[in-house]
């Protein structure tokens, strides 16, 4: 049995990756830490930036990590959990969590910075450059 996707059609040529990426993203996130996604108004050169600001109290700069592979940007948290507190009632967990955001071609992360229990990343979509390019065709007999 083959299973049939909108990338399968011709007109869509070189994007498997895309729908590889899409499955991924699908079964990755579950809802943890909370986030939010802002476009701030593009700046005097035209820039148009983002920003992803996400809920990550209880976590310190160290605990916490971004990267940027290949068109991922890739936010983790991890806590580490202290033997040696009693606690008489623990509702807030010790938890490990990854968020990926996928990025388009261009985009490039500005920075991070930690306040208040939130991190926020700006990301920069730079005004894509337009290019026509001629083939020459050529005449075989």
């Amino acid at each position: 049995m083959s299973r049939s996707t909108t990338f399968a059609s011709p007109l869509f040529l070189g994007f498997d990756a895309m729908e590889k990426t899409l499955e991924r993203l699908a079964k990755a996130n579950d809802g943890y830490p909370p986030y939010n996604i802002e476009r701030i108004a593009a700046d005097a050169c035209g820039v148009e930036r983002l920003r992803i600001t996400i809920a990550v109290a209880g976590f310190s700069e160290e605990e916490l990590e971004v990267t940027v592979e290949e068109n991922q940007l890739i936010i983790r948290g991890r806590q580490i959990d202290v033997p040696d507190r009693d606690y008489l009632y623990r509702g807030i967990a010790a938890r490990q969590f990854q968020r990926v955001f996928v990025l388009a071609d261009g985009m490039q992360v500005g920075g991070a910075g930690l306040r208040n229990g939130l991190l926020s990343v700006d990301l920069i979509r730079p005004e894509p450059e337009r290019m026509v390019r001629k083939i020459n065709i050529s005449v075989s007999e």
